[in-house]
This record gives C-alpha cells, structure tokens and sequence, in this order.
C-alpha cells in the first residue's frame, strides 16, 4: 500500500463554509488518510455534516443521515427527500452486512400501462414521461432515514437533520458542477414554477460562486425535525407532494403539457422500507457483499465476478484482461435484463450468483474475438454454456445519484447509493426539493420477447435499479467501501474498481481515478476518453471490440480500512470537479 501521508481532508466547519461566501466554494480533497472515522462524499458541506457528527460520537448510521440530508441541499438535483436509495450497513459488533431497500414504490393505481399513450397505444416518449407526475414513485428516502436511525443510531433523527437545515437556511456557494448542471437542466426546470424560482433566479440557471439560499427546505426539514416523519408521510408535506403529482405546477410559459400522476395519500402512508439479505459471492478469497432485488446491482457485480473468478486477469496482458472484463459484463448484462426484478412481483432464480452458473457463461468467452450483442441470457437451471434465446438489446438512458461511504470510530461502515433518478429527477419541485421520476426505470413496454419481463410497471412495484453500495470483507473482517452513481453504468463501475484494486495491485485512489468502460450488452462499450488513449484499445478492436466514447462514467466513492485503524478515504480526482474525502483525525 502507497502511503499518502497524514493527510486529514476538508478543514472547513459549517460555521466556516458560511464565510466563503466570497465567491468561491469550499475546496474539495479526494484523498484523507487517518483514524477515528471517514467520509467520503460528492460536496465539502454534506462531507463535513458527516465529520461533525462523527466528532460528537456518532455512528456511521448517524453521520451517514447527516451527510444525505445535506446533500439534499448542496446536490439537490441527485437526491434528497424526494427519492430513495439503498443502505448497506456493516456492524462492527455483530460482524453482520444489512441492508436496506429504500427504494421508491410504484402509487397503487398504476399498472402494466402506467407510460403507455392511450391516445396511441404506444410508450410514451422518454423525457415526456419523465416531466410528469407519472414518473414520480412514492419516497423511501427519509423512511430509510429513520429506519437506520432506529437501528443503528445514537443520536435521533431530528439531530442528524439539523446540520443540513442550517446549510439550507443559511446558503452554500454554488460549485461548477452544480452550476453545470443547473444550465443543461435549465429546460426541464423552466417548465415549473417552483423549480425555476428556486434554480433560475432572474429567468438564469445558477451560477458558479453564487449564493444558493433554500428557505423552503430548511423549513421542511425543520417540520420533520418538530413533527416527525408522519409529516411527510401522510401530514402537510406528504399533501403537498401528492398535490404536486397529481397537478403538476406548470409555469406560464411550459413547453410542456402536464400529465398528472395517480399517486394518492395512502401511498405515502403505506410505504415500508425492507430489510433484505444481501447478496454475497466469495471472490480471491474476498466476500463481496450488495444490494439484493430490486436492485440489480449486487447481483449482477456478482455475477460478473463470477465469471472472471475462472480466469487469472493478474497474468493476462492488458488487452486480454480488458476483453475478459468486457465479455464478462456482457454476459452478465444479459442474465440481469433477463432474470431480475422486484422480488415480491419475480422469481430471480437463486443460481444466478452460483460458481457454477459463473462458470457455465465463463465458457462462452472467446479470447480471440468479442461476441456480438446482444448476447443471449444463460439458463440458470441449464448445464455446460446453455443459453436461452436473446432479447432485444436495452438501451438504458444514463441516469445519475449520488453515493458516498462512511465508517466511525466503533468500525461501523456505510455504504450508501441514493437518488432522484434523472439529473433533477421529474422537474417537479415542493417544500424546496425534488420529486423524482425514478418509476421510468421500469420498462415502459415488454422487452424480452416471449419470456416475461420482470421489469414492467405494477401496482406496489420497486422499479429495478442499478446500484450497487459494495461492502468487502476478507476473513470477517472488513477490507473496502465503495460505489457509485451513474444508472446503468454503476454497476460496471463498481466492478472495475474491485477488479483494479484486487487483480490488477492498483491503490484505492488508483483504483477510482483509473479510466473506465462499460459494457451493458450493448453493440458498443461506452468509454472514457482517457480509456480509449490506452495502448490496449487497438488490440481490443482487433479482436472486435468497438467503443463509443462518453466524456465520463461514475463518480465514485470509497474506504480501504488499514492496519491498527487507520483508513484511506478515496474518491474522484477529476470527474464532475472531483468529490470531499475527510477523515476525523491523522492521528490515533
């Protein structure tokens, strides 16, 4: 392991973020190393609310809901209130990986047709359905909030909101990436008045070293903090909401024509986070644990690893080891269009993530030539390289979310994907935050041809997502934290961080910052730019590989835990400006 020096991370308190008001945001550090606690998280503000709480003896649950409720105002069109996500929580006393499924739920007057135009009979247009109240699935974020809190807190929810109230109350200076992302979202904001009050001030998207003051969401979150979290479900705020899905707030000059969502009261009353085992497959020796359906994030890293565990990447050359990663994540692409879903609507077959199952997809790899997408799903109850036949190829629009890790001085971990679906979820703002359009990760027509679909819409339904909140241990004990946004492309994100800091020797910081691809079953792999300027690619395309290049993949996030309690917090150098790694204290 490289020893990057004692290096602590941010130095900025909230109550000293609020002086940098000078035009310029707090700086962001992607690497800290030491002792007593780590965060690792997209902004300076959210990364700090997480240190802070971990200074007053808070656990990694604590922090962690501090870190995602400031997020909410510091990276509002990620995630927040208006979303869900998943939790994977390692506990240090009894040595156990949980995990929560916070994920958003289908309103219980929606069915198979819920994007179907009954004016056609065909699906809707993608951006049309996701600018309605159609795409908004009732949220799991602050129930997930509340439910880790229960479990594995020390403190109560209504502390761990405060720090992002007074972030919110107080204002935040806008950082590049929000202010770049506030102008290629401007549109969609624009064609509601409460999104373009508060992110088009004067009719312009915000801008870089600006003040952003959220008055409405400090007040939300100090509703909560009074009330509880029957305000939001099923009180004044949870009204609201429904209100504004089923009249979207159009502004006067909306280039859009609103399409109500059928999402009622009782729905947000009856939502229920769960708790689900998570996935696990022993890889070089490593247990690698995830996210179980209705994510297909752990299973499907899983199955992927599965695959590779029947080769020796460390002694393949380059090209090699690259185009089994590829093929790999094209196979296990496959299997996941196929197979998974929400459990309580699909039967996932349990073999998926078998040794044997890895290795009947291991022997359709050609180590002379790629294969041609789509590839076909393999028959989990078949033997030798059975195959069932191919579907369609899915192209899955990249989304984005936000993911950050935290652990605490007790050796309590977390590793967190939430989200509100699209960059600025539906367009639709209330009480100062945004709802969703996470229901447009389901199918919005049979994909599958004559095999079933596990991923139509239903009443009660959890869309199927891609992340993959990733916790190692080796021998029990805990070895890594990672994951990351980025939709459909997480999963092959957190797979080849696994893959370059096991296989390949690459350091955690290495590992993350190192160029990406990713291959989702698709005709062309999706490639960085700096992947494409490997020396690799041209003995990659001569073995058939083709690429289509993609300015950047994930954002990712994550902790190595080191010798007598130290820990390494990693994340993102460059991509989206880079992300905050702190740690509580260099020193034991």
């Amino acid at each position: 392991m490289v020893t990057l020096g004692a290096v602590t991370g941010l130095t900025v308190s909230p109550a000293v973020a609020g002086s940098a008001f000078a035009g310029q945001a707090p700086s962001k550090q992607p690497v800290a190393e030491g002792y007593g606690g780590a965060v690792v998280s997209d902004t300076p503000d959210s990364t700090q609310a997480g240190i802070d709480v971990l200074r007053r003896g808070g656990t990694a649950a604590d922090a962690a809901v501090a870190v995602a409720a400031t997020l909410g105002v510091t990276d509002p069109y990620m995630a927040g209130l208006g979303g869900g996500g998943y939790f994977v929580y390692y506990d240090a006393r009894t040595r156990k990986v949980t995990t929560l499924d916070g994920r958003e739920v289908t309103p219980a007057a929606a069915d198979e047709k819920l994007f179907v135009d009954p004016a056609t009979g065909q699906p809707r247009d993608f951006n049309t359905a996701v600018q309605s109240g159609l795409s908004v699935g009732v949220p799991g974020m602050l129930a997930t909030w509340e439910e880790a809190v229960r479990r594995w807190g020390r403190f109560s929810l209504a502390d761990n909101l405060l720090p992002a109230e007074r972030v919110a109350e107080r204002g935040f200076v806008v950082d590049p990436a929000l202010a770049e992302d506030t102008a290629a979202n401007a549109t969609k904001f624009a064609n509601f008045s409460s999104s373009a009050k508060l992110f088009l001030p004067g009719g312009k998207p915000l801008a870089a070293g600006s003040v952003l003051r959220n008055p409405d969401l400090a007040e939300t979150y100090r509703q909560i903090r009074k009330q509880g979290t029957r305000a939001f479900y099923g009180g004044s705020i949870g009204k609201a909401v429904v209100d504004a899905v089923q009249h979207p707030p159009l502004s006067k000059n909306a280039a859009i024509t609103a399409i109500p969502g059928s999402m009622k009261l009782s729905d947000l009353r009856d939502y229920r986070v769960i708790e689900r085992a998570p996935t696990r497959v022993n890889y070089r020796g490593y247990d690698i644990y995830g996210m179980a359906p209705s994510s297909s994030g752990g299973t499907t890293v899983g199955m992927t690893l599965n695959i590779l565990s029947n080769f020796t990447l460390s002694r393949m050359d380059s090209t090699q080891a690259q185009h089994h990663v590829i093929e790999a994540a094209r196979l296990a692409y496959a299997d996941r269009n196929r197979y998974i879903g929400d459990p309580a609507y699909v039967k996932v077959p349990p073999q998926l993530l078998s040794p044997d199952f890895g290795k009947s997809r291991a022997c359709l790899i050609n180590p002379a030539k790629a294969a041609t997408s789509p590839v076909a799903p393999g028959d989990p109850n078949g033997k030798g390289c059975a195959t069932v036949p191919a579907a369609t190829a899915q192209v899955t629009p990249e989304q984005h979310t936000n993911h950050f890790v935290v652990a605490d001085r007790y050796g309590n971990i977390v590793s967190y994907t939430n989200t509100i679906e699209s960059a600025g979820g539906s367009g639709i703002s209330v009480g100062g935050f945004l709802l969703n359009n996470e229901l447009t990760d389901f199918n919005f027509a049979p994909t599958q041809g004559a095999a079933p679909d596990p991923n139509l819409p239903a009443a009660g339904k959890r869309p199927r997502s891609s992340m993959s909140p990733t916790i190692v241990l080796r021998d029990g004990k805990p070895v890594l934290a990672v994951g990351s946004p980025g939709g459909a492309t997480i999963i092959t994100t957190v797979l080849q961080i696994l893959i370059n800091r096991i296989d390949l020797g690459m350091t955690l910081p290495q590992a993350i910052a190192a160029p990406r691809m990713s291959q989702r079953n698709t005709a062309k792999t999706d490639a960085e730019p700096a992947y494409l300027a490997q020396p690799s690619t041209k003995g990659l395309e001569a073995l058939g590989q083709s690429f289509n290049q993609v300015s950047a993949i994930g954002i990712a996030a994550g902790l190595e835990f080191l010798p007598h309690g130290k820990i390494l917090a990693a994340g993102e150098p460059v991509r989206r400006h880079g992300t905050a790694a702190a740690v509580v204290s260099p020193r034991h």
